[in-house]
């Protein structure tokens, strides 16, 4: 593997070495950059891209309780959180585990978490985690099998270059990203779908009303 990598690269050192240093590539960027939808329109086109990856949402001024509920309805218990989730997020009558760098094994065997998130995307139905406050660790977003994560209607953006432009500053500081487009599924060559392989087989979205 690393001979072929090594000719590989070897073959485009050798194709860009006539390209001036200061040369600048320039691309023909035709996609749309900017939305154009008032945010009560971002918000329904959001939760049906999401519906349509087989997640359960919730539009709702009350996400504490929409939590609640959600996790009482796919019978959790035992639910892991970041340290800094809002009391408010925290469900009464669980318990609630806070994740001190929980190993996988121990966190294989909560029933669920409960995750703000950095942004979201209308067009892709996307959830976009950072690191950033109340959303934990990827671990624990990874491995848990259900996933609650509560998204503010102003992180929602409507295109995807959006969502980049929202992560930039994540990225430039070298944190951690994960994007979230419905319930964890892939597919082996004969099309068999496969469940909970890259993350939870159950995603619930609380979407707090703009």
């Amino acid at each position: 593997m690393s001979e072929a990598r090594d000719a590989i690269l070897a073959r485009l050192r050798a194709a860009l070495g006539d390209v001036p240093a200061d040369e600048e590539p320039s691309f023909a960027r035709t996609y749309r950059l900017r939305g154009t939808l008032p945010e009560a329109d971002r918000v329904r086109l959001f939760v049906e891209r999401v519906e349509d990856y087989g997640a359960s949402v919730t539009v709702t001024d009350d996400p504490g309780t929409a939590c609640a509920a959600a996790l009482a309805g796919q019978g959790a218990r035992r639910v892991v959180v970041p340290p800094d989730l809002h009391l408010s997020l925290r469900p009464p009558g669980l318990e609630l585990v806070e994740d001190d760098r929980l190993d996988a094994a121990t966190l294989d065997a909560l029933d669920g978490v409960v995750t703000t998130c950095a942004a979201a995307c209308a067009e892709t139905g996307t959830i976009a985690l950072d690191g950033g406050t109340g959303q934990g660790r990827r671990a624990t977003t990874l491995v848990p099998d259900l996933h609650v994560c509560v998204v503010e209607a102003a992180q929602i953006v409507e295109t995807f270059p959006e969502l980049l432009e929202r992560l930039e500053p994540a990225a430039r500081a070298g944190r951690p990203i994960v994007l979230v487009s419905g319930p964890s599924a892939t597919s082996d060559i004969e099309l068999a779908r496969v469940e909970g392989v890259h993350g939870p087989r159950r995603l619930v979205v609380i979407v707090r009303a703009p």
